[in-house]
């Protein structure tokens, strides 16, 4: 194939009216020339990159929008634009994937071009790890009452399954989804360079693995263990075994 008219239809002429709107020539610009490319996999990796920025530029956005319907209580609007969020998280963990397809030796020569950058650097992850704590406050305010409600009770000891209920299992999945992610992205890590290596000096790793066990909103996570220490007092932590000709019966749920 002529590789060299491929590669100019890729670019387009930035004078149609798609083109025109979405900014295609610059856009389709923000990446290497071909033959300034390490290799042929550097595309890719840049690409696939500069996607993951747009899609939390996106979900930061709609996160900003997703406050100002909390704080009206505008609750089925805020779900709606939760599952937004959560669909762009699946997107950027399945995009990882692509990465996968370099051989740890193309890979390295790549890496020669990063210096001693990271994905910590990326302006839309830095951005998303700050929003949970305003988010949490906005929930509090509007759907604790400012404190007058508790966690225990949206779950628990009040549990009515409603736009409480349903906002905060927003948040956990935003969380989960997040936390998904992350573990994704270390077994890229895993995969590509390994983190046995001296030439990581441990740290980038270190950091990764501090990640994995970091909790956006930790009170909803920590009710969960309350509510099970709470049942497990009741009903016993351990149980005897169960009778075969029994076993079709329901046994009773937490109350």
């Amino acid at each position: 194939m002529d590789r060299d008219q491929y590669q100019k239809m890729m670019r387009g002429n930035g004078q149609l009216d798609y083109e025109i709107y979405l900014n295609t020539e610059q856009l389709l610009a923000c990446q290497k020339e071909p033959e300034d490319l390490c290799n042929p996999d550097e595309m890719q990796f840049i690409i696939v990159h500069q996607v993951e920025e747009l899609w939390m530029k996106l979900m930061a956005t709609t996160l900003l929008d997703i406050d100002d319907e909390m704080r009206a209580r505008n609750s089925f609007k805020a779900l709606t634009l939760f599952r937004r969020v959560h669909i762009c998280q699946e997107m950027m963990t399945q995009q990882l994937s692509l990465l996968e397809t370099m051989s740890p030796k193309d890979y390295q020569r790549i890496r020669l071009l990063l210096g001693n950058g990271s994905g910590q650097e990326s302006p839309g992850f830095r951005v998303l790890l700050k929003m949970p704590k305003d988010l949490w406050a906005t929930y509090v305010d509007v759907y604790l009452e400012g404190g007058k409600r508790t966690v225990d009770q949206v779950y628990d000891t009040d549990y009515r399954h409603d736009d409480a209920y349903m906002i905060a299992e927003a948040l956990a999945e935003f969380d989960e989804q997040f936390q998904k992610f992350r573990g994704a992205h270390m077994q890229l890590i895993y995969r590509s360079i390994g983190v046995g290596a001296n030439s990581l000096k441990g740290r980038p790793v270190e950091i990764l693995d501090e990640g994995l066990r970091y909790k956006m909103f930790s009170e909803l996570w920590q009710v969960r263990a309350d509510m099970t220490d709470r049942w497990g007092g009741t009903y016993g932590k351990v149980r005897d075994k169960l009778d075969p000709k029994s076993s079709a019966k329901t046994p009773p749920g937490p109350h």
